[in-house]
C-alpha cells in the first residue's frame, strides 16, 4: 500500500494527495497524520486535494475526520485545491465536512493557517 507523504513547513503539516484513495490508504493517513501532529506540534494541516478527481461518501467523511483529530490535537485543518467535480459530488452526498476550512489553492491555505497560528500565539 502507498503512503501519503506528509511534509511540515513552518509549524504546518502539508498532505498532498496524488494517489487513488482507498479505505487502507485513508485510514493509514489518519492514523500518520495524528502521530504526525502530536510528535511536532503542528499548529495548523493542509490538505491538498487538487489531483483527487472523484470521491465517495467513505472519503467525504475522511476530510472530517481528520480535521476532529487536528483539533484534538490544538491544530487546525485546510482543505485546498477542491475541483468543481469534487465539491459538487459532496453536497450531492450530503457532506458538509464540518470544521473544515477550504481554499482555493495552497498559498491560500497556508496563509489562513499562518494568521490563525498568529492569532492563538496572541491569545497565549
Amino acid at each position: 500500500m502507498e503512503r501519503v507523504p506528509i511534509l511540515e513547513i513552518e509549524g504546518i503539516l502539508l498532505v498532498s494527495i496524488q494517489i487513488d484513495l482507498h479505505d487502507q490508504s485513508v485510514l493509514a493517513l489518519q492514523e500518520d497524520l495524528a502521530e504526525r501532529i502530536s510528535a511536532s506540534g503542528a499548529h495548523g494541516v493542509v490538505i491538498d486535494i487538487s489531483a483527487v478527481e472523484i470521491v465517495d461518501s467513505f472519503i467525504g467523511r475522511m476530510f472530517a475526520t481528520i480535521a476532529s483529530l487536528s483539533r484534538l490535537f490544538d491544530a487546525d485543518t485546510v482543505v485546498v485545491g477542491m475541483r468543481p467535480a469534487v465539491a459538487i459530488t459532496l453536497v450531492e452526498l450530503g457532506l458538509t465536512l464540518g470544521g473544515v476550512r477550504t481554499a482555493l489553492n495552497l498559498e491560500r491555505g497556508m496563509r489562513i493557517l499562518r494568521e490563525l497560528g498568529t492569532r492563538r500565539r496572541g491569545q497565549l
